[in-house]
Parts: C-alpha cells; structure tokens; sequence
C-alpha cells in the first residue's frame, strides 16, 4: 500500500504538492469538533457490544467494554486482517471467565450489524445525494451493496438453521462441534428479540459519527467548490469504511484514502488535491489518533496484562 500511495504521489506531485498548504489552512475549531464527534462514537460501540454480551449471559460495565474495543481499533490500526477482533475476544477472556467462542459470535454479529447497517445507509444516502439520477459508478456500488445484504441474510438463516447438521455431517472432532455450539450460542444468544430496535439505533448512531467526522473534515477546509453535504458525506465515508474490511493493510492503508479520493473526484467533482487533503485529514483523525491516543491507553491500562475487570457482575452461564 505504501509502494502504491507513493507512485500515486509522483504521478501527481504538481497538483499534490498543493495538499500540505491546504491542511495546514484547515480551520482548526472544525477539526475539534470532527475529532470529538469521532470518539463520540466509541462509548456508543461500548455500549452496543455491552448489551450484545448481555445476551449470551454476560454483564460488562460499559467503561470496560469501550475500553477493550479501544485496544482492539488500536490493533486493527497497525495490523491487517481485522485480527484487533481476535485481540478483542482475547482480552476479555484473560480479564475474566467469559467464554471465548461465546465472545467470538457477539463481535461475528457486531461485524453483520456494522455490514447491514453500512449497506443501508449508504444505499438510503446515496438516493438522497444523487436524487436527480445515479451516476453508472453509484449504481454498481449500489449493486453490490445489495447483493452484501441478500448474502449475509442468506448466510444467517442458514448458519441458524442449518449451521451445526452440516458440521456434524462433516469429519470434525467433537471439540470443533463444541466450540461451534458456543459460537452460534454467542451469535443468535446476542440478538435479543427485545435488545434489536435499541441495537439497530446505536448501529445507526455510531456510523453518523463516522459520517459527520467527515461532514466536518469538509468544512473545516471552507473549500468554495466543494458542496459534498450531510448525505454526500454520509455516503463517502460509510464507502470508506466499508473498504477498511479489506484484508490487504492495517485499516485499509493505501485502499481506504484511494477509495475516499476517488469518489470524491470522479462522482463529486472534487478537484484531486482538495480531495486529497480531506482524505489525509480524515485519517489522521480516523486512524493516526487511534494509534497515538491507543498507545497511552496499552501502556497504562490493565488489560492487556490481564489484570480483570472492574466492577463486572456475572450472569449464570457456563464458561467455554
């Protein structure tokens, strides 16, 4: 991804050589107020996978929990392959006696919930945005959205409902049946009847902080030009975190500011330098802060050395 952005960089370095001056000119009151709606955003995830814990018989204060998924971003920002997910599991299994493949189905459904919630609001702004006709480029984003959404509901009903008959068909040992059972325990145990409209609420909630970090990040250059708006920004940014899923770098280095560019300059009309310092702005805020503020956090918090929660209150249910 470096190799990429640096080749991009030389290809266009006369119009780039423009971006330092931008950002440095960028309002800094916006940038205050982009940076706090940001983390806004993560006592709300805390809260959300407190409640999705609750479900499988697990209570964690809503302090602990945004905690450890702080340290789980700060992974997922120096190492690919979303592995800050595994991170999360595992320290809350060293801090307590919570299950581990219970752990693992709450943060699979918290992937599911973030997957449908993108899709749906980024088809919902979409339309809002390019209400007077959908560029070709929108229209296959909108496509494949879709087909995401189709995909995932197909692959719940089967993994409820069809799930542990094909493992147990299949030659594995009965220990890989076990922790399955856990898992898919985990999975729907979350998915509280009663827990969904307030989960679907706060899925909401957490990505329109993503959105308005963006709304801000704008704004805060005052480009005359650029006329993005609530549901523009909703829009790019809800696509550029949908890219960050990409395996390849640590939170989608070299893919997530190629798409955010992109979109901006193709469908927006964004010429290629503003469009560039929005992008690098966004992600000092969305990536580089996560790194420095999470570094602090690994280095005075508890957790990671397995030092237990705080004030947990457990709910009967067998550990795994």
């Amino acid at each position: 991804p470096l190799a990429i952005i640096g080749f991009f960089v030389a290809l266009n370095w006369e119009s780039l050589s423009k971006v330092p001056g931008l950002i440095a000119g960028a309002d800094p009151l916006l940038v205050l107020i982009a940076f706090l709606v940001f983390y806004l955003g993560f006592p709300l995830r805390g809260l959300r996978w407190a409640l999705l814990l609750r479900g499988t018989g697990f209570r964690i204060e809503v302090k602990d929990s945004t905690e450890i998924l702080y340290l789980s971003w700060l992974v997922n920002c120096l190492i690919p392959a979303k592995l800050g997910d595994v991170y999360r599991a595992y320290l809350l299994r060293i801090n307590s006696d919570a299950s581990l493949s219970r752990t693992f189905g709450t943060v699979f459904i918290e992937r599911i919930l973030d997957i449908f919630t993108i899709a749906l609001l980024g088809i919902a702004a979409g339309y809002w945005s390019f209400r007077t006709g959908l560029p070709p480029e929108i229209q296959v984003v909108f496509g494949i959205a879709i087909v995401i959404v189709v995909l995932l509901a197909v692959a719940l009903f089967t993994l409820r409902n069809f799930g542990r008959r094909i493992l147990v068909a299949l030659p594995f040992p009965q220990r890989i049946v076990e922790f399955y059972d856990r898992f898919e325990q985990g999975v729907f145990g979350a998915l509280n009847r009663r827990q969904l409209p307030g989960l679907a609420l706060l899925s909401i909630a957490i990505w329109m902080t993503e959105a308005m970090r963006l709304f801000f990040v704008v704004k805060a250059f005052g480009f005359a030009d650029v006329e993005l708006g609530i549901s523009g920004a909703v829009f790019v940014a809800l696509i550029g975190s949908l890219l960050t899923a990409v395996p390849l770098s640590p939170a989608g280095l070299g893919i997530v500011e190629a798409g955010i560019v992109g979109i901006l300059t193709l469908v927006y009309g964004v010429p290629l330098p503003e469009a560039t310092a929005i992008a690098l702005l966004d992600r000092v805020i969305s990536v580089f802060s996560v790194i420095v503020l999470g570094s602090i956090l690994y280095a005075v918090s508890g957790k990671p050395r397995g030092k237990g929660i705080a004030h947990r209150v457990e709910a009967p249910s067998p550990a795994g």
